[in-house]
């Protein structure tokens, strides 16, 4: 969407709650370009994500920054490595601030329990969340890595592992929301690979509409090019905060 003209001041967020569940992805390489984006969304957004490319340029100082302007942070790192590992890095991150945290939840038991265990063993640590199977992968994707079930009986798998380890929320596409949400129906669902009707998916395999998600069950929607890339990013903020407000109240 595009409208001349329209100052970010005079958009209004379109209903309560819709604020606080959209999650614009900041994947950009440079702090400069994510705070640009920042400034031009105003007061529409409450959360960014924060994922390897932005924080590997800018380290922390970005997260402090976004905090400044009174933004929480989604720290999407997708740890994976050897529990040890894994439970230093949720550490060492644990003091930047950041609301939520992402794990691979292939890294099996041991290492979502140690970064379960880690967490907790900290003062105002972010929230954990596994991050099951990547929008990006198809059943095609998952058999080429060996994986011979579905996406959905996959995500339901790993998201049991994470359960178990003490993990209560989950990243998976909304494809899997209605799944997850009846096996787990107190955990914390975040979105990715959302595309409102009408634009491309680009490298994403399971997509959906922000109307879907959220009449599935979803708690968060993170989204990017569909914003970032727009013409008028304010405007398309506003028209994925009201597909998601409207889709809330049926």
């Amino acid at each position: 969407m595009n409208l001349p003209g329209l100052d970010v001041a005079d958009i209004r967020v379109s209903a309560p709650g819709a604020r606080e569940r959209l999650i614009v992805a900041l994947d950009v390489p440079t702090g400069a370009e994510a705070l640009a984006l920042v400034e031009r969304l105003g007061n529409l957004v409450q959360w960014f994500k924060v994922g390897l490319e932005l924080y590997l340029a800018e380290g922390n100082s970005i997260i402090d920054k976004l905090r400044e302007r009174d933004h929480s942070v989604f720290l999407d790192l997708k740890l994976h490595d050897i529990p040890n590992t894994v439970a230093g890095a949720v550490r060492s991150v644990s003091a930047s601030g950041a609301g939520m945290l992402t794990v691979h939840a292939c890294g099996g038991p041991a290492m979502l329990a140690a970064a379960q265990e880690a967490a907790v063993a900290v003062p105002s640590p972010p929230k954990l969340l596994a991050v099951t199977v990547l929008t990006s992968m198809d059943a095609a994707q998952l058999a080429a890595a060996g994986v011979s079930g579905s996406p959905g009986e996959q995500v339901l798998r790993l998201a049991g592992l994470a359960r178990k380890a003490g993990i209560h929320g989950f990243v998976a596409s909304s494809q899997e929301v209605a799944g997850l949400r009846a096996a787990y129906p107190d955990s914390t669902l975040v979105i990715p690979g959302i595309r409102p009707a009408g634009t491309t998916a680009g490298d994403q395999k399971r997509v959906a509409t922000p109307a879907s998600a959220i009449t599935d069950g979803a708690d968060y929607l993170v989204v990017g090019r569909p914003i970032t890339q727009a013409p008028d990013t304010a405007a398309a903020a506003q028209a994925i905060l009201d597909e998601m407000a409207a889709a809330a109240r049926r």
